[in-house]
């Protein structure tokens, strides 16, 4: 077991783990790390606590101080900078005739790299506009491409379930989703009813999906042929949290079964 502290860079971004060291912290703490992109601010959301070593990739960076007032100021300094930057990068885009969307822009907390997210349908040939960046900020400058995800993440909105979207308000990283994990709830395979705000998968789908898994351990599959105390007929339903099905017996017709589960 190793101890960590839980850091994110942005509100409701990914959560990072770093070695406290010395350092007593508590939630909410702003602190200056270091990480592979340079020296970052960023504020703790998970207070000191022990993992598996196996669970995170070791070794881990150090929390360098406790931010103080003047890194406060310099951080605020820092996201006006990227503002002002990535209006000066869209321009630049425009200019160049690039087929790509820039959604934002983030110094290091030591401005030692500038880096710019953008959505783009294909690969875009950015080193003109990269080069020209470079130019005027004297710094580093990384164009990354990300994914709609992201955007709608950035953006925010409102959810089919009339909530607000769980990328914006919550989650903190986001997890592989599957079309098998809509089949596992019986969801209707229907694009309006099992896509987000982003057109890919809602997010919810993981939610209660191991929850599924666990329970149809205990049912047939839909299809299957089974013997009952009625008789033997085919798997034609499933109610799976409520852990009954249905099985159609030439002789009788169709009638519900119940089965008792541990797992769910």
């Amino acid at each position: 077991m190793i101890e960590v502290v839980g850091i994110t860079f942005e509100e409701n971004g990914t959560v990072y783990y770093f070695s406290p060291k010395r350092f007593k912290l508590k939630e909410n703490i702003t602190v200056i790390v270091e990480t592979n992109r340079g020296l970052q601010f960023g504020k703790i959301v998970k207070k000191s606590f022990y993992i598996d070593q196996k669970k995170i990739n070791t070794p881990l960076k150090n929390i360098i101080r406790i931010a103080t007032k003047q890194d406060y100021f310099a951080h605020k300094r820092n996201l006006k900078d990227a503002e002002e930057a990535l209006k000066k990068c869209r321009k630049l885009a425009s200019k160049q005739q690039l087929n790509m969307q820039v959604i934002d822009c983030s110094y290091t907390f030591d401005r030692s790299q500038l880096m710019f997210r953008f959505l783009a349908e294909s690969r875009v040939d950015f080193r003109l506009l990269a080069k020209e960046l470079a130019a005027i900020y004297k710094t580093r400058i990384e164009l990354r491409q990300v994914g709609v995800r992201d955007k709608a993440k950035e953006i925010g909105g409102i959810g089919p379930c009339g909530r607000q979207l769980c990328c914006s308000c919550f989650l903190n990283d986001f997890d592989s989703v599957s079309i098998n994990m809509a089949k596992n709830q019986n969801i209707a395979l229907n694009q309006t009813k099992i896509n987000g705000s982003c057109g890919r998968l809602l997010c919810c789908l993981k939610y209660e999906d191991e929850t599924y898994s666990k329970c149809r351990e205990c049912l047939p599959k839909i299809g299957e042929t089974i013997e009952v105390e009625e008789g033997k007929g085919k798997v034609t339903a499933l109610d799976i949290l409520n852990r009954t099905y249905t099985i159609e017996i030439p002789e009788i017709g169709t009638i519900e079964k119940s089965v008792q589960c541990e797992k769910c």
